[in-house]
């Protein structure tokens, strides 16, 4: 784990509040979490939001704060800034950032040439006013416009941008198609995740009660049957039984009949 020692020299803050509205905070969060969970499993990606970034040593005016970085490269850790000398002169390799109603064409124009500068390698900017994406990718040792972000996947990130012009409808999707989430919707998530495995259980005992109801009406069944069948065979038995009785009380009455006549008496 990286550890980050202060200095006061480069300040960790420039001032300048982290967004301007509740739109653009949710979508700074929402992006740079979605990437901190996406390389969770990485220990050399490190991903921060609105951090300072100082690209120049000894020169503390030469910093800027995207709103959401990815750093191959360098190890996850808590930092006061990321100070670009410390980290093996790497600069970040991706930058995304969120308008607000206060940022003009002329300052998004000037960070994207800093960007550019800087070597950053893919660089995207999200209005979700009016659902705007634009997107930038190192070609030729310079940043060039992306014709169509909507659809395309990310180079570096591996995600895919769906990008209608909406508001707050931009949908980033992580490589198995999982889209990116605030926090509040992975706790609603969670909890009607918890609900729905909470029914499925239910129905499950309901249908485990049924099935044993079934099995033991059907175990009452089935002796009940074995009861049938054993008194139609003692049934049978004491049919046969009387047969044979019948029989031989027959055959008994003919030998005394032949015995009466050899005595020359009338057995009628």
């Amino acid at each position: 784990m990286y550890v980050d020692v202060h200095d006061p020299t480069y300040p960790d803050s420039d001032g300048n509040p982290m967004a301007d509205s509740t739109q653009q905070f949710d979508w700074i969060v929402t992006i740079k979490e979605g990437l901190e969970a996406l390389f969770d499993d990485r220990p050399d990606v490190f991903v921060a939001g609105d951090l300072l970034w100082y690209y120049t040593e000894k020169v503390a005016r030469d910093h800027v704060a995207p709103d959401a970085m990815v750093v191959f490269g360098r190890p996850k850790g808590r930092r006061y800034s990321y100070r670009q000398w410390l980290e093996g002169g790497l600069a970040p390799q991706v930058v995304f950032e969120v308008y607000s109603h206060t940022n003009t064409p002329a300052e998004m124009a000037r960070k994207q040439a800093l960007y550019d500068r800087l070597g950053v390698e893919e660089y995207y900017e999200y209005d979700p006013r009016t659902g705007s994406l634009k997107g930038w990718l190192r070609e030729g040792g310079r940043m060039r416009p992306i014709p169509e972000v909507d659809g395309r996947r990310s180079p570096r990130l591996g995600v895919t941008f769906e990008a209608p012009p909406e508001e707050d409808a931009l949908v980033i999707r992580r490589p198995d198609g999982t889209p990116f989430g605030t926090a509040a919707q992975a706790i609603r998530q969670r909890d009607e995740e918890k609900i729905r495995a909470d029914e499925a259980e239910r129905r499950a005992r309901a249908e485990h009660r049924l099935a044993n109801a079934a099995h033991r009406r059907a175990e009452k069944a089935e002796e009940w049957a074995e009861a049938e069948r054993e008194k139609a065979e003692a049934q049978r038995l004491r049919a046969e039984v009387e047969r044979e009785r019948a029989e031989a009380e027959r055959l008994r009455a003919e030998r005394l009949a032949a015995m009466l006549r050899e005595l020359g008496l009338d057995p009628g």
